[in-house]
């Protein structure tokens, strides 16, 4: 398998990666867990290191399946995933939004972790240049002043730098 380097970073994937959202989300119903581990498992053996999830997907059920399938390669692959939408981290409803607010994003990131079964060490946060804000501003044009916060933000690389928000997010340039 071809191997590339993720964005500007120095983290190399297989050139070919696998979503898995359909296992769990969107194409019908969920695949069985057994099976699922397995089609993961097979894409490992045949090379594939980038596997992408996201909360959303069941809401959750498809971070837990790949957290569970990949757990004994933990090593040897990246998982992309995707957070920040509107979902109750209790019950899993999807409120059919985006939330981007510090402290859900906060909660979101520490389930992820927990569904992943990623050590918080372990987290690496790539940033996506081209990211395109699809919520409504947050307002949070500077540092959060609370320690336990910012020690948070700077831990999973999400620390700065900090913009002025427009009341128009679509008319800034990525």
């Amino acid at each position: 398998m071809k191997k590339r380097r993720l964005g500007e970073s120095d983290l190399e994937v297989s050139a070919l990666g696998y979503g898995c959202m359909g296992l769990s989300f969107g194409y019908g119903g969920a695949v069985d867990r057994e099976d699922g581990v397995r089609v993961i498992r097979a894409a490992v053996e045949r090379g594939v290191t980038l596997f992408d999830t996201a909360e959303v997907y069941g809401p959750f059920a498809n971070e837990v399946l790949v957290g569970e399938a990949l757990a004994p390669f933990r090593d040897q692959v990246a998982i992309a995933t995707k957070f920040g939408f509107d979902i109750d981290p209790e019950t899993g409803e999807n409120l059919a939004g985006l939330n981007s607010h510090p402290e859900h994003i906060k909660t979101a990131v520490e389930g992820m972790l927990r569904r992943l079964g990623i050590d918080r060490r372990a987290l690496r946060m790539e940033r996506i240049r081209r990211y395109r804000l699809r919520s409504e501003p947050t307002g949070m044009t500077r540092p959060p002043r609370d320690p336990e916060e910012r020690a948070f933000l700077r831990e999973t690389g999400q620390e700065g730098p900090y913009v002025e928000v427009s009341e128009d997010p679509g008319s800034r340039k990525s």
